[in-house]
């Protein structure tokens, strides 16, 4: 497929499957159109780019549908001026859709791996407002600093209690919450509200890869 073709496939995707779901918000698609998404997929994939499917990353990972990817940049309410964090780098494509809509972005992979390669492909496309970083963060990152927007691009069974924390006042976290046992899991959208007060607001039923080294709590919590 060649470049003219990408482009092709870029806008039949906004306007055919992302548009058609819901997703609206003149941002996020400026964002979606604006990165090169095949770019970002392994090579023997790279036809799939803007298939509405799962595409398989190594280590048993994936990234999501463009649908899923569309649904999360909408949740997050972006407009411009917020610090973001964002769970799972992946194969850097929300990372830099991320990058776009926001004033920073800090990233955090358990696999070193994907660190690296989502620093060159950021570079090669001249985003500089990203930090990234490797490791584990099931129960959480980068302790005690707050973000105006957080991001888990894995499932977990329940949010753990710090990214709820982690949140500024009015900052707002996309989740998916479900195990891979089950057949459905639920995407939500958690607002700080308060102090210690948050709203849960269920967005759609899907199904993605857990985050990595993250546990069944004993009750959920919805």
């Amino acid at each position: 497929m060649d470049e003219m073709n990408f482009e092709r496939a870029r806008y039949n995707m906004i306007e055919q499957q992302i548009r058609p779901w819901a997703v609206l918000d003149p941002s996020v698609l400026r964002a979606l159109g604006a990165i090169p998404r095949e770019r970002f997929v392994p090579p023997d994939y790279r036809r799939l780019a803007y298939s509405d499917t799962r595409i398989p990353l190594d280590h048993g990972q994936t990234m999501m549908p463009p649908v899923v990817e569309g649904r999360l940049l909408q949740a997050l309410e972006l407009a411009g001026d917020e610090n973001v964090l964002e769970i799972g780098t992946g194969s850097g494509y929300v990372t830099a859709c991320l990058a776009g809509m926001a004033h920073s972005v800090e990233s955090v992979d358990i696999h070193g791996d994907f660190t690296a390669s989502a620093r060159e492909r950021l570079r090669e496309l001249d985003i500089d407002n990203v930090t990234l970083a490797t490791g584990d963060a099931a129960a959480g990152w980068n302790g005690g600093h707050r973000f105006d927007a957080i991001a888990l691009t894995g499932a977990v069974p329940a949010v753990p209690d710090a990214y709820r924390e982690a949140l500024t006042p009015g900052g707002r976290l996309f989740a998916i919450i479900g195990d891979a046992s089950q057949p459905v899991m639920e995407a939500v959208q958690i607002t700080r509200v308060g102090d210690d007060e948050w709203s849960v607001e269920s967005l759609f039923e899907t199904w993605i890869t857990p985050l990595e080294n993250t546990s069944r709590p004993r009750r959920f919590e919805f």
